[in-house]
């Protein structure tokens, strides 16, 4: 049976959907009968204090897994400051490459995963060094996305990450994309190449569909997930002193880097009716999703992310709840195809409330919604059915 590399900055037992989406990877391939193993970073995101909790190391076998390898990084990712950012990513990138290079194994196929594009450097490497298929796992545009939140705005280093973006999109056997939206972006900075694009989106597993039958809260809203600079955390702001004023509770799981501003101007404004969790393992998380009426996802209105399709767009369905979103292309897309909530065309706080009241006030649209948020999961975003897409990479 072939032996595969999987290399991944986030991995369990991180949150958010990269870690989970590695983890579920992971665990998959093994189950096909592949020798897999993976190159990862100590959990960190969104900080490694997280991970003092014995709460989410809360898979035995993975938690003596001898083919996990974790490299420690000591430079501070998640700060405002972009050179710091670049010189974690950096430090990260050399500290993966002397893994590699030490690594006296002998691989079929290389699995590596990006953003960041220093990790993917990595598995370029690898590819020359063990002279094998490279599979190239593109989770979001970056550097393109990079320039839609403001992180790097230096013309000579966005022009570097272009050109190491191009190089590496060339230089992979197959391209996996988690979002159909990036198919057209990718193509016309591939040019022409024999790489293959395929579709391998973020999904549920069955057993999480099979436990969401909670009971609903009455008049509760959720958001879960990262409040960062992509998210327009000003916009959610604004809509919950909106659901402030007319008595509807918010949950709300998030980190990242506006996480604190968004909490510090809730206290401010004594908004009661805010709720701010602590990150919490993804079984928590889910069923907290489960418990609510109605779900928000917002982005920011920049042309980069019209092709992204948020994993929590995916966990909402999975949860059965109707989602209200402030985001466009893709996403909007299939919101509103499937019927599975609805989006605000202005992208206003005044837009979402109304969408909000609406469903709140419409007990059957919200059931409906639910019934087709969880028929789509079972159609489209199960990893038990989809892993087979990276099986024919694999094998082909």
């Amino acid at each position: 049976m072939k032996k595969v590399l999987l290399i991944s900055q986030n991995f369990y037992p991180e949150i958010g959907s990269a870690a989970n989406r590695m983890k579920n990877i992971y665990e998959l391939l093994k189950n096909k009968g592949y020798l897999v193993q993976v190159l990862t970073t100590e959990p960190s995101y969104p900080n490694k204090k997280t991970y003092e909790d014995a709460s989410f190391w809360d898979d035995e076998d993975l938690n003596n897994d001898r083919h996990i390898t974790r490299i420690p990084i000591r430079s501070r990712k998640y700060s405002g400051n972009s050179v710091s950012r670049l010189f974690y990513y950096l430090e990260m990138m050399w500290r993966m490459i002397f893994a590699i290079l030490k690594d006296r194994q002998q691989y079929d196929v290389i699995f590596v995963s990006s953003p960041p594009i220093f990790v993917a450097l990595a598995g370029l490497l690898a590819k020359w060094k063990f002279k094998n298929k490279l599979i190239l796992d593109i989770r979001d545009l970056w550097p393109e996305s990079l320039k839609g939140v403001g992180v790097f705005h230096h013309p000579f280093i966005m022009y570097i990450f272009s050109m190491i973006e191009r190089i590496l999109y060339r230089k992979a056997d197959f391209i996996i994309i988690n979002s159909l939206g990036f198919q057209d972006y990718i193509k016309k900075q591939l040019g022409p190449v024999s790489a293959e694009i395929v579709y391998l989106p973020n999904a549920a597993r069955q057993c999480e569909m099979a436990s969401q039958t909670v009971e609903k809260a009455r008049n509760q809203v959720i958001y879960a997930g990262n409040l960062g600079r992509a998210q327009d955390v000003s916009l959610l702001k604004e809509l919950a002193v909106k659901l402030s004023e007319n008595d509807i509770g918010l949950t709300v799981i998030g980190y990242g880097v506006e996480k604190n501003q968004f909490y510090e101007f809730a206290q401010q404004n004594g908004l009661k009716n805010i709720s701010f969790l602590s990150p919490t393992t993804r079984k928590k998380c889910l069923n907290l999703i489960g418990q609510s009426d109605v779900a928000i996802v917002t982005l920011k209105q920049k042309d980069v992310f019209h092709t992204v399709l948020p994993g929590k767009v995916i966990d909402y369905m999975t949860c059965k709840v109707p989602i209200v979103g402030s985001v466009s292309g893709f996403s909007k897309s299939l919101i509103e195809q499937e019927k599975v909530g609805l989006v605000s065309e202005g992208g206003s706080a005044a837009d979402l409330f109304h969408n909000i009241i609406y469903l709140l006030k419409s007990k059957e649209l919200r059931q409906e919604m639910s019934r087709n948020g969880e028929a789509y999961i079972s159609k489209s975003f199960i990893w038990e059915k989809n892993i087979e897409t990276l099986v024919d990479c694999i094998e082909k």
